[in-house]
């Protein structure tokens, strides 16, 4: 139905989005998510044609809508989109906001539109409220009205932008079951959010965004229970990194302490577990690694979440090395003694040696 191919949106000082290609089925339920600043709004607007792409195409139905002469009213008629700023005109009645675009571009009849309009408040449940006015409304209830008016259009494809974004944590859920109404009907959406457990029950597919495109896309199952890829299995997981890479005997142990400090003042990591980290990074680092390689090549990723392990990666190039054949029975024993597990694999990547230790 949409076609991506190779878009690309630069700003003056910012590129969101380059060379990014992906295919919207008819009847796709899509949730788009990632870190803040991925290009997700950006993609959004692109597609409506809010924001001109500076590259690549957007096919609809096979029609190049980036194309200089393509009549946009023609493809705006088939797309709605729903902000997380609401936009209803607070001049106009609650009514008044549905009525106004069926009648203005698809030149329905003010009867036919106000009888369209009153079906879809109540379908959104706020039948009775065709004559207040938005400041009359709390958060919720103007969402919701903002969904019934791109609703009024009948477009074949729904764009949200972060709908819930902007409400109190109260609302969130009212806006929630009318957005779970819809993706029942057969309707094509795509919906930008931060809610997790929320894009997780109502899509058919996940957008994850990164590196100024789809990093990864896939079921729901997949990309929250099976990441194919390292920023996507962190980002799901809500995992908070920390990445020292060693690359000298003479490298500054001391500045690393500094990082790994601010690393768990801004994460709030236990004093426990940060002087897990340290010991790791010690023992293993400075005390055995070091001794064993006269060039080091060492990176070392920390990751951290709440609800999970304190995890330590140590990659590192050289020949074969199993830490649990150091000489330095003392580092090996304070080791073996904060970790759940220690394990050492060996392959043909870059950096060939592989340690991950889980901490208890």
């Amino acid at each position: 139905m949409i076609e991506l191919r190779h878009l690309e949106k630069k700003y003056e000082n910012a590129t969101p989005l380059k060379d990014l290609n992906a295919v919207i089925r008819e009847g796709d339920v899509i949730s788009v998510i990632g870190p803040s600043g991925t290009g997700k709004s950006t993609l959004l607007r692109c597609i409506n044609m809010l924001e001109r792409p500076t590259g690549g195409q957007i096919l609809l139905d096979g029609e190049d809508i980036t194309a200089p002469k393509y009549d946009l009213t023609k493809a705006r008629r088939r797309m709605g989109m729903v902000f997380q700023s609401f936009n209803l005109f607070g001049h106009l009645t609650v009514i008044e906001n549905l009525m106004l675009a069926p009648m203005d571009i698809l030149k329905k009849s003010k009867q036919e539109a106000y009888d369209t309009g009153v079906a879809l408040l109540r379908r959104v449940g706020l039948a009775g409220r065709e004559l207040q006015y938005p400041e009359q409304l709390s958060g919720g209830q103007k969402q919701r009205v903002a969904i019934a008016r791109t609703l009024a259009m009948n477009p074949d494809v729904i764009l949200l932008d972060e709908p819930t974004s902007a409400l109190d944590p109260t609302m969130v859920g009212e806006v929630q079951a009318v957005i779970r109404d819809l993706a029942k009907s057969g309707k094509t959406m795509l919906i930008v959010t931060h809610e997790m457990s929320f894009a997780r029950a109502i899509c058919n597919r996940v957008f994850y965004m990164d590196e100024g495109g789809v990093y990864e896309d896939g079921t729901p199952e997949q990309v929250f229970d099976h990441p194919r890829k390292e920023r996507t299995r962190r980002f799901v997981r809500k995992l908070k990194v920390l990445e020292l890479l060693i690359d000298s005997r003479d490298f500054d142990f001391i500045g690393a302490g500094t990082q790994i400090d601010l690393y768990c003042l801004q994460n709030d990591i236990p004093p426990k577990e940060k002087y897990r980290i340290r010991l790791v990074i010690e023992e293993l680092v400075q005390q055995i690694l070091l001794a064993e390689y006269a060039q080091p090549d060492i990176a070392v990723t920390v990751e951290y979440a709440p609800e999970t392990q304190t995890t330590v990666f140590v990659d590192y190039k050289g020949d074969r090395f199993d830490p649990h054949d150091t000489k330095n029975d003392l580092s090996l024993t304070v080791l073996t003694g904060v970790a759940e597990a220690f394990d050492y694999t060996y392959d043909d990547s870059e950096r060939q040696n592989h340690v991950e230790i889980r901490l208890k």
